[in-house]
């Protein structure tokens, strides 16, 4: 039979994973604020973030040669996640926040034909990108976001890297991006849980 002082910390241990599986998962996430703002070396160079691979996944577009006359700009799929925290803010308030980071990593296209049918499936992959808006670091030309490149190349990828210049990158962001220099047109993820407050939002309930 265990004793008063065995008995305790085992209440007090349950009370507190009942609180944290009561809390949304990705709020949860949220707290963990260093993990989920960018950080730079002494040069000024983005470091690149770890586990971007974990954060909210939000889209994949693909533009490939076949269908681009053999030379599309972009033509490998282009995974893209927000940050936790960043997504937790997008819900709450239909806007994204300074600090907001969204990866883009680059994947050749691989097979065109599967068991399921003719198409196009994700082959090697071929690079990492960040955009990060931060509007007191960056120019209101670009509305306060900034591009940055680790490598159009298969892993491993660049520790750091500079910021892409504005032209390079910005210019058809300003041109075309539904919201805030985000092509969220092509990201039903965000569009669902754009303001909603719901932890669950995109992962069915009625949004």
């Amino acid at each position: 039979m265990k004793s008063i002082t065995e008995a305790i910390p085992l209440v007090l241990l349950s009370a507190l994973i009942g609180l944290i599986a009561a809390l949304p998962f990705d709020e949860a996430l949220a707290d963990a604020d260093e993990k989920y703002e960018a950080t730079f070396n002494a040069d000024g160079e983005l470091i690149r973030p770890a586990g971007w691979r974990e954060w909210v996944f939000v889209g994949s577009p693909l533009t490939p040669n076949s269908m681009n006359g053999g030379e599309a700009a972009f033509p490998e799929f282009h995974s893209v996640y927000i940050d936790p925290k960043s997504w937790a803010h997008y819900k709450k308030t239909g806007a994204f926040r300074d600090g907001t980071m969204l990866a883009k990593e680059l994947t050749l296209v691989g097979d065109t034909a599967a068991t399921s049918g003719i198409g196009f499936f994700n082959g090697a992959l071929q690079g990492f990108e960040i955009a990060h808006k931060d509007t007191k670091r960056y120019p209101k030309e670009t509305d306060g976001w900034a591009y940055y490149t680790f490598g159009h190349k298969p892993e491993p990828y660049a520790n750091s890297t500079p910021a892409q210049p504005s032209a390079a990158c910005a210019a058809c962001h300003t041109a075309a991006a539904a919201e805030d220099m985000v092509f969220t047109q092509y990201y039903p993820i965000l569009r669902a849980a754009k303001g909603t407050g719901d932890a669950a939002a995109g992962v069915g309930g009625d949004e």
